[in-house]
């Protein structure tokens, strides 16, 4: 084995790998390949177990009817074609769009108001309060909060009716019993749960933002409003788009709020599809239909995120 070396421009040499060196190489990366598998394993072996092992059963099952009881039998596409004659799909995958575009639109908006005002000038202690306090909800069970939010929500005996007619002389609503007031209430309880993560985030999102840019801004006399829209939004926009795209996850899988606060009536006014595939597989043991309509949830959350994407492009600036 040999390795010849030429004079080149300004008497530079060239080097000619030998085979030796070239293994050597080979048999590095083959090693770093396996120790990076190494450290991936348990990730991975979780990943198969709780994802991609149920995602399967989810779409095995969708071919059989069965109802926990007994053997399951099955029935090809049939449950496929059940989606198409099903009266309540649409009117609950309604009720659920209808309450996840609102709760995005608080968790992107009002989280963006509130990251800002925190990143104001004000008292590091008081910042860290403020802060705390809007993310505590977000870490306590929903099921908890749910609980919360019902007493204080009944209708008789719930402070917030309370308040509304000592302050404001309004009269007594019907936040849980009321077709037009149930989603309302879980649009309200989820927002006020999930808005300290969207803050948190959007924080994370204005410390990035450098400095120097906002000084040369000022320096050249744009006012705060002018230096928001220019300079901190579009640098703030890769947040927002991971904002949306998760809250948008996040909202149609809605459950345990509903679930707590109204059982998703009255009527089916405020349920969810989550609640509906729950009913659907528990209530009614009708597992294999259930699976047929999480596959919808797949597909539409896919479709959902896909266009959020595409659009994003152009909207969304990255340095």
């Amino acid at each position: 084995m040999t390795s010849n070396t030429g004079s080149g421009v300004g008497g530079g040499s060239l080097r000619v790998a030998t085979p030796a060196a070239a293994d050597t190489r080979s048999r590095r990366r083959r090693g770093d390949g396996l120790a990076a598998l190494g450290f991936l394993s348990p990730s991975l072996v979780g990943f198969a177990l709780f994802v991609l092992a149920p995602a399967a059963g989810v779409i095995l099952l969708s071919f059989f009817n069965w109802n926990l009881l007994s053997d399951g039998r099955f029935i090809g596409l049939d449950n496929f074609v059940r989606l198409f004659s099903d009266p309540r799909l649409l009117a609950v995958y309604g009720s659920t769009a209808y309450m996840a575009f609102a709760i995005l639109a608080v968790n992107v908006t009002i989280g963006l108001l509130l990251a800002v005002l925190l990143e104001t000038r004000m008292p590091r202690w008081l910042r860290g309060f403020f802060r705390l306090s809007f993310l505590f909800p977000f870490v306590v069970s929903s099921s908890a909060v749910a609980l919360i939010w019902r007493f204080l929500l009944n209708k008789d005996l719930g402070l917030v009716n309370f308040w509304l007619g000592e302050w404001f002389d309004i009269s007594r609503i019907d936040w849980l019993g009321s077709s037009a007031w149930a989603p309302v209430s879980v649009i309200i309880v989820s927002s006020w749960k999930t808005l300290g993560f969207s803050i948190l985030v959007y924080i994370a999102g204005l410390q990035s933002i450098p400095n120097e840019i906002r000084e040369a801004a000022i320096v050249d006399g744009t006012n705060a409003w002018q230096r928001f829209w220019r300079i901190t939004l579009p640098l703030l926009s890769p947040t927002v788009f991971f904002l949306i795209v998760i809250n948008t996850i996040n909202a149609f899988q809605l459950f345990a709020e509903p679930r707590v606060l109204t059982t998703g009536g009255p009527g089916d006014a405020s349920r969810t599809i989550v609640q509906y595939i729950y009913d659907t597989a528990f209530g009614s043991f009708d597992l294999g239909y259930a699976s047929t309509i999480g596959i919808t949830l797949l597909l539409v959350l896919i479709v959902l995120t896909a266009i959020q994407f595409r659009v994003s492009r152009r909207w969304t600036f990255y340095e």
